[in-house]
C-alpha cells in the first residue's frame, strides 16, 4: 500500500468515526450498551499484525506504544458522556470537545508516523496498531461503564418517583 492510499484510508476511517459520533448525539442508544463494545471486535484481526514473526522491535517499544495509546484515550474518555433526555431515552451528550480531541489524536498519529520513518513498515504497523488498541479499548470500556451508570440511574429514578 503506497503512502497516499494509506492516508486516504485513515482519513476515511476518521470521518466515519466522527460521522457515527455525530449521529449518536441525535439518535438514542438502544439496548443495554453492548453495541458500544462491538468496535472492539474489529480490532481482533489486527492482533495477527502485532504478533507477526517479521516484526523485530524491542519489547519496550510495544509498551511505549500501548502507553501512548492509553494517554490518547484520556481526552476521549473525558469528552464522552451520556444523558437521559425528555423522551426518557439515553443519548450521547453533545460535546464538540470530542471532535477536537479525536482530530488531534489523528494529527498526532500522522506526525508520529512521519517521525518514525526509520522503522521497517511491519514494525511501524504493529506499533501503530498497539497505539490504536491503547486508546480504543479503554475509551470503549469506560464509555460502556458510563452508559450503564446512566441506565442504572435512570432506572432507579423511575422506581423512586411516587
Amino acid at each position: 500500500m503506497n503512502g497516499s492510499t494509506f492516508y486516504v484510508m485513515i482519513v476515511f476511517i476518521a470521518a466515519l468515526v466522527l460521522w457515527r459520533r455525530t449521529r449518536s448525539m441525535y439518535r438514542p442508544i438502544r439496548g443495554n450498551g453492548i453495541r458500544l463494545l462491538v468496535p472492539l471486535l474489529f480490532l481482533l484481526p489486527g492482533l495477527s499484525l502485532i504478533f507477526n514473526s517479521n516484526v523485530h522491535e524491542p519489547a519496550w517499544t510495544f509498551g511505549a506504544a500501548f502507553g501512548l495509546g492509553i494517554l490518547f484515550s484520556i481526552p476521549l474518555i473525558w469528552t464522552t458522556n451520556y444523558e437521559v433526555r425528555e423522551d426518557n431515552l439515553i443519548y450521547a451528550k453533545k460535546n464538540w470537545g470530542f471532535f477536537a480531541a479525536f482530530i488531534g489524536i489523528v494529527l498526532l498519529r500522522f506526525a508520529l508516523r512521519q517521525e518514525l520513518s526509520d522503522i521497517d513498515p511491519q514494525g511501524k504497523t504493529a506499533l501503530f496498531l498497539l497505539v490504536a488498541f491503547g486508546y480504543i479499548i479503554p475509551w470503549r470500556a469506560v464509555s460502556f461503564i458510563k452508559f450503564r451508570r446512566v441506565v442504572n440511574q435512570s432506572y432507579s429514578s423511575q422506581n423512586t418517583t411516587f
